[in-house]
């Protein structure tokens, strides 16, 4: 929505590195100023659709980061996998799993459900919900045990919906050991009040979402928090803010807010390469993605339904990468969009080699440029 006022406007890079900046991806955070649950917490949660990217999402972004310590987060149930935001899966903090599930139901799991409901015709979901807490709680349950079991009770429903339902009505967390760094485990689920101890928290005030949100994605529009949440009508929430907030326009007139005291880095900041893991928040929290994704390469992440890996280059969308490893080797692929210069392409190699030490074990580590993907 474009504004009649008007504001300072922010350039296409202002806005890039401000969002950078907030993202963590400009500078890495030092281990002195932010924890990875900290990290966690801050970005409101890892996109966690597969097991590795919440771990790729902070090699990004933190100084000295060892995968590790996001696996003993998870074992001592610190952070969790669970669906929220936009009715995906999300590793949060277990605060956050207690409270932004309640806030994010109306605009996720209740908006999916709806997309089944002709598949749940004559389920009472009252009982489904019921029924399905006293599985899970009993014991954590593969997905398929507990659709087997809700087949017994609505024998000839869509297995699917069921198991839909399920997920959509209750505040379901994937227990360990899965999503564990060098372990594997099949999906398993329980309640998020049986896996902490303890009940969910209310949902957030509006206004504090915003203000995280904004910390984490600003400036930012209206309806590029819609686009995050998955929520609509947030209008009013922003104008109640709106005396302490700070408001800008974007190059095509857009009112952004921002908190006053956020940092905003001049657009020809330095931004070192960055290798984000498919599904990362930076591409997917703004309606207008064009302060990170050129409209030259918009729609080239993704094959049908399969996202590749994206790296950044001078704080851009520059390329894809992909990653081949075996016992002893790993080897990283990497794509560009366009020809990088020979300081890019060798700062990209230098980046693509940290994170390859970070993140495999392999003696023998190779950066490699090609292609792979049409």
């Amino acid at each position: 929505m474009a504004t009649k006022a008007t504001h300072p406007v922010l350039s296409n890079r202002a806005l890039n590195r401000a969002t950078l900046e907030r993202q963590l991806l400009l500078r890495r955070a030092p281990r002195s100023e932010m924890s990875v649950a900290g990290a966690v917490r801050h970005l409101v949660g890892l996109q966690a659709q597969n097991v590795k990217p919440p771990y790729y999402a902070l090699a990004a972004r933190l100084d000295a980061f060892d995968p590790r310590e996001l696996s003993a987060l998870m074992a001592s149930r610190e952070v969790a996998r669970m669906v929220t935001i936009r009715s995906t899966l999300h590793t949060h903090t277990a605060e956050d799993c207690l409270a932004l599930r309640p806030f994010a139901q109306s605009g996720g799991p209740e908006r999916e459900l709806k997309l089944f409901r002709n598949g749940l015709r004559g389920v009472d979901l009252d009982r489904l919900t019921a029924l399905s807490r006293e599985l899970v709680e009993e014991r954590p349950r593969p997905m398929k045990e507990l659709r087997e079991a809700l087949l017994k009770e609505w024998p000839g429903t869509e297995p699917l919906a069921l198991t839909v339902a399920a997920r959509c009505l209750l505040p379901l967390v994937q227990v360990t050991p899965r999503g564990l760094w060098g372990s594997s485990g099949q999906v398993a689920l329980t309640t998020a009040e049986q896996w902490f101890g303890r009940p969910l928290e209310p949902s957030p005030e509006p206004g504090t979402m915003v203000r995280r949100y904004l910390a984490a994605f600003g400036p930012a529009s209206v309806k590029d928090m819609q686009t995050w949440s998955g929520l609509t009508r947030l209008r009013e929430s922003f104008e109640r803010l709106r005396p302490e907030l700070v408001a800008f326009q974007d190059e095509k007139g857009v009112e952004l807010f921002d908190l006053p005291d956020a940092p905003r880095p001049d657009g020809d900041a330095p931004a070192p390469p960055r290798f984000l893991p498919e599904f990362d928040n930076l591409l997917l929290s703004h309606a207008d993605r064009s302060r990170v994704v050129p409209d030259a390469v918009r729609g080239r992440t993704w094959k049908g339904n399969q996202p590749y890996r994206v790296f950044l280059s001078d704080g851009f969308l520059g390329g894809l990468w992909r990653l081949d490893e075996s016992k002893d080797t790993a080897v990283m692929t990497v794509q560009p969009f366009l020809e990088l210069t020979r300081a890019q392409r060798a700062a990209v190699a230098d980046e693509g080699e940290a994170v390859l030490a970070t993140m495999t074990s392999a003696a023998t580590r190779d950066v490699r440029f090609g292609e792979f993907a049409e």
